[in-house]
Formats: C-alpha cells, sequence, structure tokens
C-alpha cells in the first residue's frame, strides 16, 4: 500500500478539488486489502460461464479440437472420428447433401480444482460446404445478434435478480489449409463478423504444412486481415502487467493465427512415451508440444489468461456498441449531461456567461423594441400633422369660396359692407331704411355662417 507523509496530505487534501485521488496515509490496517480475496470467493462459489463458438468447413477437426481443448469428451463427435478421419465408410458415408447452416449448441458443467465453469459449445455445421455460399455468415450472426437481444431483454425487465448470459465470447474461425491465403468465403465472413464477436482465426490441420509453409501462410493470412480492416482478438498488456505478462503477451500475439493440430488419442513416442498427438509414417506430431503447433499457445488465451478479457471485451465493447446502435434504432436518445462528471467553478463560470450572453440578447431586443416603437410614434405624428395641414387648407379653400359667395349677394342686393353697417346698427340710429324681412333674414343667416370662421 502506497502512503504519504504528514506534509504531502495536507497539501493533497486542500486541492482545489479536495484532494480527490490522492494517497493518504493509514495508521494501522484497515482490512480492504482483502477485498480481492472477497471477490476469489465470491467467483468461486458462483461459477463461470462462457460461451464458444466454433465455425468452419466439415472435416477441418473442429470437435476434435474441442474435445483436445478441455481433455474430455465436451463435444460428441459428428463428422469426424478421434483420430480426425471421416467418419463411416462406403459410397454412403461419403455422399451426404449439405443441407444449408445449421447451430446447434451443447453444454456442459466442468469443474477444475473447485472452479464451477458452465461451459457452452456452438457449431455451425453446414457452413461452406454448399455450391453457393455467398451469404453463409448470415445465419451465425443473426444467432450471435439473437443472444444479444435477449440479454438486451433480460437487462429491460423489471425483476433483473437472475440474468441468463449465453453471449458468445470467443469465435474460432477454421480456416483451411490451402498455403494461399484467405479465401473469398474466409473474408467475407470476417468483415460481416468482426463487430458483432472475439474472432480468434485458427489455422486447421497444421500438420498438413511444412514448418516453412506455416510460416508463410500465416504471413499470407495476417496481410489479408490487415488489408481487408478486420477486428481480431489479440492480448493488450497494461501498465499494471508485470514484465513476465507482458513477454507473454507478446509471445501469444506472436503465434496468430494459430497453427494447430487436434486429437483427443494417446500415441507412442520413439522412446516410450505416451503423448496426445498424431502418428505418422515419418514420426510422432505431438500436439502439446510448442515446437510442432500453436495448439498450447491458443489453450494458453482462452483458458488460462485471457479469460476474462474475452468475456469484458464481449460485455464491455461488442454489447454495448450493438446495444446502443439497436436504441438508437428504436428512437432512443440519452441525454449527454446525464451522469457527467462537472468542475462546480467551471460550471458556474459557464453559466454567468450563458446568462451574461442572455442579458445582452435582451438588451438589445429591447432597444430595437423600442427604437421601432418610436419610429412608429414618429410616423404617426407626421402623418397626423400633413392631414392636419391638408384640412386646414381644405377649409381655408371653403372659407374664401364662401366669403366671395357672401360679397357677391351683397353687391346683388346693394347692401353696404359688413364693417360700414355694424356701427349704425349697433348705435340704434333712427334714419334707417326699411329693409323686407326676407332680406333680413337672408342676412342674418349669413352672419351666422361667417361667425364660425
Amino acid at each position: 500500500m502506497r502512503a504519504v507523509t504528514s506534509k504531502q496530505q495536507d497539501v493533497a487534501g486542500s486541492g482545489g478539488t479536495g484532494g480527490a485521488g490522492a494517497a493518504r496515509k493509514l495508521n494501522g490496517y484497515v482490512g480492504f486489502s482483502n477485498y480481492p480475496n472477497q471477490q476469489h470467493r465470491r467467483s468461486i462459489k458462483r461459477g463461470f460461464n462462457f460461451t464458444m463458438m466454433v465455425v468452419g468447413e466439415s472435416g477441418l477437426g473442429k470437435t476434435t479440437l474441442i474435445n483436445t481443448l478441455f481433455e474430455s469428451k465436451v463435444y460428441p463427435a459428428s463428422d469426424s472420428a478421434g483420430d480426425g478421419s471421416p467418419r463411416g465408410t462406403g459410397a454412403a458415408a461419403a455422399v451426404v447433401p449439405p443441407a444449408g447452416v445449421d447451430i446447434t449448441s451443447v453444454s456442459a458443467d466442468i469443474v477444475e480444482s473447485g472452479v464451477k465453469l458452465r461451459l457452452s459449445v456452438v457449431d455451425a455445421p453446414g457452413f461452406g460446404d454448399a455450391i453457393n455460399n455467398d451469404e453463409a455468415w448470415r445465419p451465425i450472426l443473426e444467432n450471435i445478434e439473437s443472444r444479444f437481444d435477449a440479454y438486451l431483454a433480460q437487462e429491460n425487465r423489471v425483476n433483473r435478480s437472475k440474468i441468463s448470459d449465453n453471449r458468445v465470447n470467443a469465435l474460432l474461425y477454421f480456416i483451411k489449409p490451402t498455403g494461399h491465403g484467405l479465401r473469398a468465403i474466409d473474408i467475407e465472413f470476417m468483415k460481416n463478423l468482426h463487430t458483432r464477436v472475439n474472432l480468434v482465426p485458427i489455422i486447421a490441420r497444421a500438420d498438413t504444412l511444412a514448418p516453412r509453409e506455416v510460416e508463410l501462410f500465416k504471413a499470407k493470412v495476417l496481410a489479408d486481415i490487415n488489408y481487408h480492416g478486420i477486428q481480431i482478438f489479440k492480448p493488450v498488456s497494461d501498465q499494471f502487467d508485470d514484465p513476465e505478462t507482458v513477454a507473454d503477451n507478446r509471445a501469444i500475439a506472436a503465434k496468430i493465427p494459430f497453427a494447430v493440430v487436434g486429437s483427443d488419442r494417446f500415441v507412442d513416442r520413439a522412446d516410450g512415451a505416451k503423448v496426445r498427438g498424431r502418428s505418422y509414417p515419418w514420426g510422432v506430431i505431438e500436439v502439446e508440444n510448442e515446437d510442432h503447433n500453436d495448439f498450447v499457445a491458443l489453450r494458453q488465451m482462452l483458458l488460462r489468461t485471457h479469460t476474462e478479457e474475452l468475456r469484458d471485451e464481449t460485455d464491455v465493447a461488442l454489447y454495448e456498441s450493438y446495444r446502443t446502435q439497436k436504441l438508437l434504432a428504436l428512437g432512443h436518445v440519452q441525454d449527454g449531461s446525464v451522469f457527467r462528471e462537472f468542475n462546480p467553478r467551471a460550471r458556474h463560470e459557464e453559466e454567468e456567461r450563458l446568462h451574461a450572453a442572455k442579458m445582452h440578447k435582451l438588451e438589445t431586443e429591447m432597444a430595437a423594441v423600442f427604437k421601432q416603437k418610436v419610429q412608429e410614434k414618429e410616423d404617426k405624428l407626421k402623418k397626423s400633422e400633413e392631414e392636419l395641414h391638408s384640412r386646414h387648407k381644405q377649409m381655408k379653400t371653403v372659407l374664401e369660396k364662401q366669403r366671395r359667395d357672401l360679397e357677391d349677394k351683397r353687391s346683388r342686393l346693394g347692401l353696404p359692407d359688413a364693417v360700414g353697417t355694424a356701427p349704425a346698427a349697433s348705435a340704434g340710429t333712427v334714419g334707417v331704411s326699411f329693409v323686407d324681412p326676407a332680406q333680413r333674414n337672408a342676412v342674418s343667416k349669413d352672419k351666422k355662417k361667417n361667425r364660425f370662421f
């Protein structure tokens, strides 16, 4: 356990984020360092699930390799005998019409040193056996995605106390040892499934090639995989691995694709020892001899060192990618701000900046509205003034016309000007001549009219 001095502890504890992530000095044994042991006991009690899929043409030794990996009859022999030779004899056994790609699964409970393993082996008999194999990969992809869908449906249940995980953790793809690189069916299969499962390429029946031919064939296969951008599972080291683990990972990665030989029979070696392998007139191929094939490296990666990494890669990367695509296709959109860590000070500054920008925007809008209202008011007043001037001019014109009409009437009647007659009338002069009543009424009406102008 790493510890710091009291001075370092005080400095770390007075940081801006409360000293998060800094080590603390302990004065005694607390006990949380025993947590890995608790996890170990829990794992032993619950056991493990591991699902493996094998894909390849018939006769490449898939069943034999599975049984050799676990040193037991995990998968019943169907298309081959124990030594890898075709089962049955005669024309009846040689002529078997292909029935398309079928998906079969076998489960077995294995116990080793008190550790329980629930193993599921999924096979795809009929793959590559038909004349037209354009979409032979589709039933396999649908099976893998259906397992993802089943796991997603269990996650969405109300009660998730018991979730059965049957997702494929590793797919062993058997490559026919042609010596000429990947075939079209191999490339098409890997390109369509490498984003859904951990691909582990295997060169089957490596004993049919010479050691130099195996090396050249591996180089061609890797070149084709890199050219087509196919992702395969490779052991990756990190900063927490010790030098020995890093060296083992590099050694395993250097053997990919694995050239393997499978056999569930024991044969006698030249020195009399019994070994698991195959006997030929020129010698014995030992399955567990690293100088003969890569079976030991394959078993090391699958069952001894990277089993949990295969499960974790399936859960964290492959399944999460499929789940995200599935939910987005259904219209589910996640808010990026939910469950996101943030700095309170930075968030406060961001809120202040947004508030200032909002206030500036409101002030700008209010100034624009005020300017628009003032302009509208000025236009209205200007229009009203123009209307008043026009009305005044019109009324002045009417008044002038009425005045001219009145002067014409006076001149026709022979009456004096209004200015001259007003004093005489107000003084009450006796010598006023008689005026006709009708004429007096007309003059009175004209006066009333002129009084308003």
